[in-house]
């Protein structure tokens, strides 16, 4: 940053207007550019702010670039999560700790560009608490992907009864009301835009234009995307296990039908059921599905398990610029 230009104060008297929370993992290459990237917009419309960068678990020099740039610009809050807990808990970590008037949350790999912020303010001026980006496809995103990705959204909408379109992601612009809304959720299988939409509020929506990321590869595997969408389901809908229900009552009226006709079979037509083959194919499906049903009953418990042991979501094990007064979830920390 150069020193000429000149940065809003901001004291623990004079909290800031705005927070930009922006979760991180292995970003080492990217940490720089969007420091400067948001400084530079950040100081062309002139408004007090705060920067939080969280570092989850990192095993690149992420938390080193943090920390040095803490050093240089007190404007600048780190924490390191004490190992790799995923990007929405990463993300709730950081609201957490925003003091912010209005909070941005945006990703690392600038593939959401800082110059829609001045829009985003301008759209919590206009009595918005709520200001959603919705990102339009770029263009070498797969067919496949697309449309797996609208496919998902449309089955979370059906099963929970909340809307989020397609290209909606975790970049916006929360009003402090919503943010102090937000922190009062405390359960496990965390979707922060399942929440966000929950919650209500006055929204509003700005669309743009996904940029390349400026550096590294996306750390989004097909496993930790999966995850992600059951826990969005799971979190916010019954649906599957009253799905569950329903099969399994149709399965049982097929298989009272298949019982019938034997017993007529037998003493009526009196003829003996052959037919082995059929007969494992039947019961074979009906076991395949009966096992289906009792793995989602399971996943079901699993989550009422995990509640129950009310385990920390995340774990903070350094701190740069930032203090536990500052945490407004009460996580715990780790004394480093």
């Amino acid at each position: 940053m150069n020193s000429h230009m000149q940065k809003p104060a901001t004291t623990q008297e004079q909290k800031p207007i705005l927070s930009i929370v922006i979760p991180a993992y292995n970003e080492e290459g990217n940490i720089e550019k969007i420091y400067h990237d948001l400084s530079e917009i950040l100081l062309e419309i002139d408004i007090s702010y705060e920067i939080i960068f969280v570092d989850d678990g990192s095993n690149d020099r992420t938390w080193e670039v943090i920390s040095s740039l803490q050093q240089k610009d007190s404007l600048i809050k780190g924490l390191r999560l004490s190992r790799n807990f995923g990007h929405q808990y990463a993300l709730f970590a950081g609201l957490s700790h925003a003091i912010g008037k209005a909070v941005i949350s945006m990703d690392a790999d600038l593939q959401h560009p800082p110059r829609l912020i001045p829009e985003l303010i301008s759209k919590w001026h206009e009595g918005n608490k709520i200001v959603h980006t919705v990102r339009a496809d770029p263009e070498d995103f797969g067919f496949l992907k697309k449309k797996v990705s609208r496919l998902y959204y449309k089955i979370f909408s059906f099963c929970s009864g909340i809307k989020i379109e397609p290209g909606m992601a975790d970049f916006r612009l929360l009003d402090r009301d919503v943010v102090n809304s937000v922190l009062l959720f405390r359960e496990e299988g965390l979707l922060v835009r399942g929440i966000v939409q929950w919650v209500g509020y006055p929204s509003a929506f700005v669309h743009f234009q996904s940029a390349n990321r400026y550096s590294g590869s996306s750390h989004y595997t097909l496993k930790k995307m999966v995850k992600l969408a059951w826990n969005g389901i799971a979190s916010f809908s019954i649906v599957p296990l009253r799905i569950s229900t329903v099969v399994g009552l149709l399965m049982g009226c097929f298989a009272l039908l298949v019982i019938g006709y034997a017993v007529y079979a037998k003493y009526v037509l009196q003829e003996v059921v052959t037919g082995w083959t059929s007969l494992i194919a039947v019961v074979s499906v009906l076991f395949g599905i009966l096992f289906i049903l009792i793995g989602i009953i399971g996943e079901y418990i699993g989550r009422i398990l995990l509640e129950v042991r009310q385990r920390p979501r995340f774990l903070i094990s350094d701190r740069a610029g930032a203090t536990s007064s500052d945490d407004r979830n009460s996580e715990m920390t780790i004394d480093p």
